[in-house]
């Protein structure tokens, strides 16, 4: 058996980081599969006209929310706040300090937060 002194400190960190990158790997897959989860029960609940979404064409955070939705099959509305009048002066009225900002059923919020949604559609008003 080699002597721990002279083994290479990279085999000293072998056990540990793979150890590291299990876990890290594990969280990841349970991550995907809760979002997953998200996204089916999303487009199950939202009907259209439930979502509108008010972006700008260079919110780097608005164009993962619409890929996100469009991915789980959520209907929404993009309100783009650079080209259409009425959704900048709806989004300057709602005071809010950045995009996107969700307005689902009738309830702000800004980002996008698939659980918040989602819980805004089980529990909010009805249309």
């Amino acid at each position: 058996m080699a002597n721990p002194i002279d083994t290479p400190a990279w085999r000293q960190w072998l056990a540990p980081a793979l150890i590291v990158l299990a876990v890290y790997l594990g969280m990841q897959w349970w991550q995907g599969r809760q979002g997953d989860e998200t996204g089916r029960q999303l487009a199950a609940l939202a009907r259209p006209g439930d979502i509108v979404m008010y972006s700008t064409d260079t919110c780097v955070y608005c164009h993962r929310a619409m890929d996100q939705l469009e991915a789980w099959g959520v209907p929404y509305t993009e309100c783009d706040i650079d080209r259409d009048r009425e959704c900048a002066q709806t989004y300057q009225a709602a005071g809010s300090p950045g995009t996107p900002l969700m307005n689902v059923r009738g309830q702000w919020q800004l980002g996008f937060n698939a659980q918040g949604v989602l819980n805004t559609l089980q529990n909010g008003p009805r249309p």
